[in-house]
């Protein structure tokens, strides 16, 4: 018995089953660059919309096709099937889910959708209730499951080749067209297969209508699919992508839009890494605000996406740290962008009324990310923009195997730095400082040095710094300050009776323990809190200035001394000089090396004078020859230390010391 079909209603089923493949290759596009939770989300999505699509075609086309008897269909097998087209497109896509698969990969994924929609299509007609019989022909049986399969895997195949670029919208469509041409030909073959015939004693009956409501309810389910489909691919790409990789204040693409792209991207040049960041940033945060912080950020992010090509991208990666990412990269390449940067980023910024000069540091490194992966880039170009910070800044630096080194180094001196405290490393050198006017010893200052057990000496100021980095220091200037009082102690059983000083971080002073520490090492030693100088540096400016006089306050009430070391290289703190309590500055060997210059000179002599009218002590770091002692002498500067007086010793060359140099 042959059947008829609507031919609107078969297009309709054509239109319902390419529309349906479009929006779930679409969701399957997310399933490959998201992560967690939000990857299951999108396979679920993609497979239930895929499922239901080819389902709901399928009856869409059973509704089209007329026989001249009622039919009817079992509930369990109808929804036997949707389950089959939705399980079935589950599996693929989520075989055909990593970034790089194979081909067998990508036949068993073709394999597996085209047996979900083949399934789904003989179990649906095995739903049909009706006065006669069903059985097909074998040839055309066959050429449906083979139409299916091979269709299947062109679709997969188009797709997964083009799933990455933006810029193949119509290959996704032509995927799709593919795909719903696929299953609307495997439905009809195998409908032209079916021999629908008469089974005797059953009574025929004239039926020329059609299921309305069953049309109806079937078209509504798909459409209503499709919307909740591409409404999460809007929401997705207008709400959910601008909140998750794009950054709210520069507009420009954030970090997880960079680890998507070194996620998703396949290529094989060299890619260049730009790592920018800002110098004083963080001078501006602190004195004028947040807000005018953020506009700053705001501004250098709209002139750097004017540097937005084809082939070079920018990030914001951090508060004042930008990423920019060059394709098929060369050294000259990078260092002209560079410089082109560094130019755009160096003029002026008119924000709320202030004109700020700010400059940027920027590391290079380049490299294939077939060969490196891209941490290794990432860090490399990190180590390049700190090197160009320690030169200066306002520079770029390209990163050498030698920064490689050193950064190896660091990061082991920043492993066996935990532990040097405990297995005791570290030793204290003294060096001695001398009032020029009274001929005599003045103090000592408590120097500290590192006896790595591979490395050997090691200079503070090479581990300092990591100290600092790591929070380390807080420890070790306790035990410096302890070792040093008890040393102290110690010489005044001995007869020599000198105070001694020690360096401080503006980390002790976070601590906001520091009153407490010292009191109580005072205390354990047994020491006159007036043999105790503690040294502080000018950079404590930008910190919490208020919490620190008022701790310095508390110290000093105590009876111990501060000065202020390397005074004259950090950050200028004349405007602060009446308000820090202290009792000297120390000024550091930059002036001493120049003494010839007049103008240098003249400014010694204006800090030794504005020194006199605090009521501030002032010594002379760096003094190595007569010459120095003659001019300084001259300024009105009396304390001094350097080579000239004593090199930095240990406690047992202490006592030869001031035997043989107490009388000069």
């Amino acid at each position: 018995m042959e059947g008829s079909y609507n031919i609107y209603i078969v297009i309709l089923s054509i239109v319902i089953a390419i529309l349906a493949s479009f929006s779930a290759l679409n969701i399957a596009a997310k399933i490959s660059h998201a992560n967690g939770k939000s990857r299951w989300f999108w396979l679920i999505a993609g497979a239930l919309v895929m499922g239901s699509g080819v389902w709901s075609m399928h009856f869409v086309g059973m509704l089209a096709f007329h026989l001249n008897a009622p039919v009817k269909y079992d509930v369990g097998f109808t929804l036997l099937s949707m389950l089959a087209s939705v399980i079935s497109s589950f599996i693929a896509f989520y075989i055909t889910m990593p970034k790089d698969i194979n081909r067998y990969q990508l036949v068993i994924g073709g394999f597996i959708m085209g047996s979900g929609i083949v399934t789904m299509h003989y179990v649906g007609m095995k739903a049909m209730i009706m006065p006669m019989g069903l059985s097909y022909d074998k040839t055309l049986w066959i050429l449906s499951a083979i139409i299916a399969f091979v269709a299947s895997y062109a679709a997969l195949f188009l797709f997964l080749r083009f799933r990455n670029q933006s810029s193949s919208s119509w290959l996704k469509w032509l995927s799709a067209v593919v795909m719903g041409f696929a299953i609307c030909g495997m439905h009809y073959t195998g409908m032209k297969a079916a021999r629908f015939h008469h089974i005797s004693g059953m009574m025929m009956e004239q039926n020329h209508s059609m299921d309305f409501f069953l049309l109806y309810g079937v078209t509504v389910m798909i459409f209503l699919i499709l919307f909740i489909s591409w409404g999460a691919m809007f929401f997705d790409r207008h709400v959910l992508e601008k909140l998750a990789y794009q950054d709210s204040i520069t507009g420009l693409p954030n970090r997880n839009e960079m680890n998507r792209f070194f996620n998703t991207y396949v290529g094989t040049e060299t890619i260049g890494v730009l790592f920018l960041d800002l110098d004083q940033f963080k001078a501006i945060n602190d004195t004028l605000g947040h807000d005018v912080g953020d506009l700053l950020v705001h501004e250098v992010g709209n002139r750097l996406r004017k540097f937005i090509r084809r082939d070079q991208q920018a990030f914001r990666i951090g508060g004042d740290e930008f990423l920019i990412i060059l394709k098929d990269c060369s050294l000259e390449k990078a260092e002209k962008l560079a410089k082109q940067v560094l130019q755009s980023i160096k003029e002026v910024y008119r924000i709320n009324g202030n004109e700020l000069y700010v400059t940027g540091s920027i590391g290079i490194s380049i490299g294939s990310i077939q060969e490196l992966n891209r941490s290794e880039l990432l860090k490399s170009a990190d180590t390049a923009m700190y090197k160009a910070k320690g030169l200066g800044k306002n520079q770029y630096c390209v990163y050498t195997n030698e920064m490689g080194i050193q950064e190896v180094r660091k990061m082991e001196l920043e492993k066996d730095l935990q532990n040097a405290l405990e297995h005791n490393q570290f030793y204290i050198v003294y060096q001695p400082k001398w009032n020029v006017k009274t001929n005599k010893l003045f103090g000592f200052e408590a120097l500290i040095r590192w006896n790595h057990p591979r490395l050997g000496v090691v200079s503070p100021g090479e581990f300092i710094p990591i100290a600092e980095e790591t929070g380390q220091i807080i420890p070790i200037t306790r035990w410096i300050i302890e070792e040093a009082c008890m040393q102290c102690k110690s010489w005044q059983s001995q007869g020599l009776v000198q105070p001694v000083s020690v360096n401080l971080s503006v980390r002790l002073f976070e601590t906001d323990q520091l009153t407490e520490l010292i009191g109580n090492l005072l205390e354990k030693v047994d020491l006159d809190p007036h043999f105790l100088e503690l040294e502080i540096t000018e950079s404590m400016v930008f910190y919490d200035i208020n919490d620190i006089i008022r701790q310095l306050e508390i110290i000093r009430d105590m009876g111990v001394k501060v000065s202020m070391d390397d005074f004259g290289t950090g950050y200028s703190s004349i405007g602060l000089l009446d308000k820090i309590p202290m009792d000297a500055i120390k000024l550091d060997r930059l002036f001493t090396f120049d003494l010839d210059n007049p103008s240098k000179r003249a400014i010694i002599q204006a800090i030794i004078l504005m020194a006199e009218n605090l009521h501030l002590e002032v010594i002379a770091e760096g003094v190595e020859q007569q010459e120095h002692i003659d001019l300084l002498t001259q300024l009105g500067c009396y304390v001094m230390q350097g080579f000239f007086y004593g090199r930095p010793m240990e406690n047992k060359e202490i006592s030869k010391y001031v035997k043989r140099d107490v009388t000069v």
